[in-house]
């Protein structure tokens, strides 16, 4: 078992990469989607960019099957979906799209736009329970 870093002393491990379907039709939407990022996007990214929060290493605008997820770490299969008003009333789309990155082994953190912009380090922490809940190794030896 790989530990790819610790959380509030909690090691968490590595889990075996996942080999991910990617539909390259969609791949000329990534640029549009990074260059057009929403506020709560960018105020997220810049918590995260450059492996700033725990050394762990995220992509910005992640193809996964047909989708494509606002955020993503591949050495954990984690994707962060920062949810805003334009998920009202697609629940049923989410619901879809969450079961299928789910089914491809992705776990996934959702996480409101509200949340972001007025609750920064209160996100941050509930991303760090996530991970600790799903990744961490409650008796570590070695």
């Amino acid at each position: 078992m790989k530990i790819l870093t610790h959380i509030r002393e909690i090691p968490i491990k590595q889990p075996p990469p996942l080999v991910l379907p990617c539909n390259r039709k969609l791949k000329p939407l990534l640029s549009e989607k990074r260059t057009g990022g929403l506020l709560c996007e960018v105020l997220f990214w810049q918590q995260v960019h450059r492996r700033r929060f725990h050394r762990i290493d995220f992509d910005r605008q992640k193809i996964i099957g047909n989708y494509i997820v606002d955020f993503y770490a591949k050495n954990l299969g984690l994707a962060v979906e920062i949810d805003g008003s334009s998920h009202d009333f697609k629940q049923e789309y989410d619901a879809k799209r969450q079961t299928d990155l789910e089914n491809y082994g992705v776990k996934v953190f959702r996480i409101s736009n509200h949340d972001i912009k007025n609750n920064m380090v209160i996100a941050m922490r509930d991303l760090e329970n996530f991970i600790i809940e799903h990744y961490g190794v409650r008796e570590f030896t070695g």
